[in-house]
């Protein structure tokens, strides 16, 4: 499955929308996905599974790629 998450790329700084980013990352659970990530120092905001319908949209914007953890 694939889930998209927002995160911010420190920890030190009150969360800001404009500089929040979103990677798309797969993984067995929200769990799994956080767990996958916990090496990298991101403020992890939402993590959120992608139905099939929403996927296919995502995959339509030019920027989309899976990340390979």
């Amino acid at each position: 499955m694939i889930f998209k998450v927002f995160y911010q790329e420190t920890t030190n700084e009150v969360p800001v929308r404009e500089n929040t980013h979103a990677i798309y990352v797969e993984g067995t659970s929200v769990e799994d996905v956080r767990k996958k990530l916990s090496d990298r120092k991101y403020n992890i905001e939402f993590v959120t599974p992608l139905s099939d319908d929403v996927l296919a949209y995502e995959k339509e914007n030019e920027d989309f790629k899976v990340e390979q953890l």
